[in-house]
């Protein structure tokens, strides 16, 4: 939406900024490349130290080297401010 002014100029409005206050977000790719038993080992690892559900991971897909497969698991951080 533009703002007229009555001198005949459209003004657009101010872009969002943010803030020192609003949180930074960053998306990040966690990758686990390996045979089906390493990778969902692993997996069963972060799971046990509370870092991510199982559920979380991609379904283990094959890599095109013989008897490797890779998982990748997407989160999203919140950055110090």
């Amino acid at each position: 939406m533009l703002l007229y002014i009555a001198s005949g100029i459209f003004v657009p409005p101010l872009s969002p900024v943010l803030t020192p206050d609003e949180p930074q977000f960053e998306t990040i790719h966690h990758s686990l490349r390996g045979s089906p038993t390493g990778v969902h080992h692993t997996v069963k690892q972060l799971h046990h130290l509370r870092y991510a559900d199982p559920n979380d991971w991609s379904k283990p897909q094959p890599t095109g080297q013989a008897g490797e497969v890779i998982v990748v698991l997407t989160r999203r951080l919140r950055l110090p401010l």
